[in-house]
């Protein structure tokens, strides 16, 4: 036999026993239960059902129910708050809120921290807006959005009622948009 001939039988020898160890350490059922389909069909399910988990609580939100119950705070009697005024008064704990009577006779009352810094929120009677002296933040004081300056969220709105001259503060709701 020629010296190439001995070579290429010597090689195919060497290859085989190495395929044969190749094709040895495969175990057919760990790739049927981990390749790429079978983690793909695990990470889908577990979105589903993470996507499935959270439906309560968008249903729950849409509906308008409120994990709080708040207390019915008495704040001040009407005819004590002349029109152009404002007064703060803490709810629903410690938490310092400002009631404004409006110019126009209107009612209104929110959260006194500003949403930039939490620096407390004046009511200016001239421009009838709501002031953070901090950094010039200005607030609609009709519905609490910004105006003007640094804060990008509205100040949360303090639910208010009237009965016989006096009002009071009946909830609060954290509005975004």
């Amino acid at each position: 036999m020629s010296k190439c001939k001995k070579e290429n039988a010597r090689f195919r020898k060497e290859s085989d026993k190495e395929m044969i160890n190749l094709v040895d350490n495969l175990n057919q059922d760990d790739d049927m239960r981990f390749n790429r389909r079978a983690f793909l069909k695990t990470a889908v399910g577990a979105s589903v059902a993470l996507g499935v988990s959270t439906v309560p609580f968008g249903v729950r939100a849409m509906m308008g129910l409120e994990d709080e119950d708040y207390e019915r705070v008495e704040i001040t009697k009407l005819s004590d708050l002349p029109k152009g005024e404002s007064m703060t008064f803490k709810y629903p704990d410690d938490d310092d809120a400002i009631l404004v009577h409006t110019v126009n006779g209107d009612l209104v009352a929110y959260n006194s921290a500003c949403t930039h810094l939490s620096c407390p929120v004046f009511y200016q009677k001239e421009d009838d807006v709501l002031l953070c002296p901090c950094h010039s933040g200005y607030f609609d004081v009709k519905n609490g959005h910004p105006i003007e300056g640094p804060p990008q969220r509205e100040l949360p709105l303090i639910e208010i009622k009237v009965e016989n001259d006096t009002v009071y503060a009946v909830g609060r709701k954290y509005r975004h948009g």
